[in-house]
């Protein structure tokens, strides 16, 4: 985390020691491979409650993601107040009314098609929790000073990412709503006006008759998405 002055590096030594035997490395990596292919994104929620204190760890782990510089240019507001749910689902489906009425091209609505979304949002009222996630422009110090975040979208996108599989890890699912644009949001959650509200994540319990689109099962084989160079 930035702060003004700290320009000396210090080494510090390695904290956290994990590693694994090659054979036991391997069991871990099928593992955990197994366990997040049966990660799914959910549209149908149960009004099951989720404690404040299993969102915060989640939230917690995606703030232990690398950042560029170690910056970490990132906010996550959870937002579990009935009233606040009701707006950006409100909002969320203004645009999705412009969206489907022309703002996209026939490529991407055929695209989409698979997937069965709409300009209905229940997700965003029915899910006990939203975690917006926030990207910060740049930083400011404790004196209002402006400095400088590097590789802000990278690494809002790293931290996103453990916070989608902590989500996953506490028995959870969540749907990635990237809003567009939503620029009512850093003020609804009480933001500075130099971040901006990159993705929403509704967490809760599947309902028990949630569904997922067939599409969502086609992974790439890993010879596609793997080059390997010995």
């Amino acid at each position: 985390m930035y702060r003004k002055g700290e320009v000396r590096y210090e080494p510090l030594a390695l904290p956290d020691r994990v590693q694994l035997a090659p054979e036991d490395a391997l069991r871990a990596a099928e593992a955990f491979r197994d366990y997040m292919k049966r990660r799914h994104s959910v549209r149908q929620y149960s009004d099951r409650p989720v404690p404040e204190a299993v969102i915060a760890a989640c939230i917690a782990a995606a703030g232990s993601a690398p950042s560029g510089a170690n910056h970490q240019p990132w906010h996550f507001a959870a937002i579990a107040d009935p009233g606040m749910k009701a707006r950006i689902r409100q909002a969320a489906e203004e645009e999705e009314r412009a969206f489907y009425a022309g703002g996209a091209g026939d490529e991407w609505l055929a695209a989409l098609e698979p997937i069965g979304t709409g300009v209905e949002k229940p997700h965003l009222t029915m899910a006990p929790w939203l975690i917006v996630v926030f990207a910060q422009r740049y930083g400011l110090t404790a004196e209002g000073e402006r400095y400088k975040n590097y590789y802000v979208p990278e690494s809002v996108g790293i931290a996103t990412g453990f916070l989608i599989a902590a989500i996953h890890h506490a028995g959870l699912v969540c749907l990635e709503h990237t809003p567009n644009p939503m620029k009512f949001l850093p003020e609804l959650c009480r933001r500075p006006a130099h971040e901006k509200a990159v993705m929403i994540l509704p967490v809760g319990y599947p309902a028990e008759d949630a569904t997922v689109p067939a599409v969502a099962k086609r992974k790439k084989p890993l010879a596609e998405i793997m080059s390997l160079f010995r």
